[in-house]
């Protein structure tokens, strides 16, 4: 008897792995692609210093110039009014270049307010300026976003 139970019992395990429920195969989960990094916009930042006198007609006309980006479409510039510190009187801050398919629409609204181009817009816009400074900068952006355009 033992050795039909032992029998038995050999003739259970080798015929278990047939009857047992298979087991899942594991499977790895897909790594998806980290996503592209967000492109950093490129900013121009302006910082002018007025002529005496002159600092209600150059906010006048930068309001005919944000009346344009309007008409055409775009945001205004922002305008950072000083306060205390450093020898400036106004900072501007936008795009640092015209969306091609805005291009059209904002040359069209520039002249729908009147305002000059070419040479003429230099000549009008220094009138108002003793001294400015612009740049080009990347952003606005955050320090994570920023880092996660850099190659590893």
């Amino acid at each position: 008897m033992i050795k039909s139970i032992l029998i038995a019992a050999g003739l259970l395990t080798a015929v278990t792995p047939a009857f047992a429920k298979p087991k899942t195969p594991t499977i790895s989960p897909a790594i998806a692609p980290a996503p592209a990094p967000t492109p950093v916009p490129l900013t121009q930042v302006e910082i002018y210093r007025i002529a005496p006198g002159q600092h209600q007609a150059f906010l006048e006309f930068i309001a005919k110039c944000d009346e344009a980006n309007k008409l055409a479409g775009l945001p205004p510039r922002q305008l950072y009014v000083h306060s205390d510190g450093a020898d400036w009187d106004f900072m501007l801050i936008q795009p640092a270049h015209t969306p091609p398919e805005k291009a059209a629409a904002l040359d069209a609204a520039w002249d729908k307010v009147g305002l000059p181009s070419g040479s003429n817009f230099f000549f009008e816009i220094r009138k108002y300026i003793a001294e400015h400074t612009d740049t080009a900068a990347k952003g606005p952006t955050t320090a994570a976003d920023y880092l996660a355009t850099a190659s590893r």
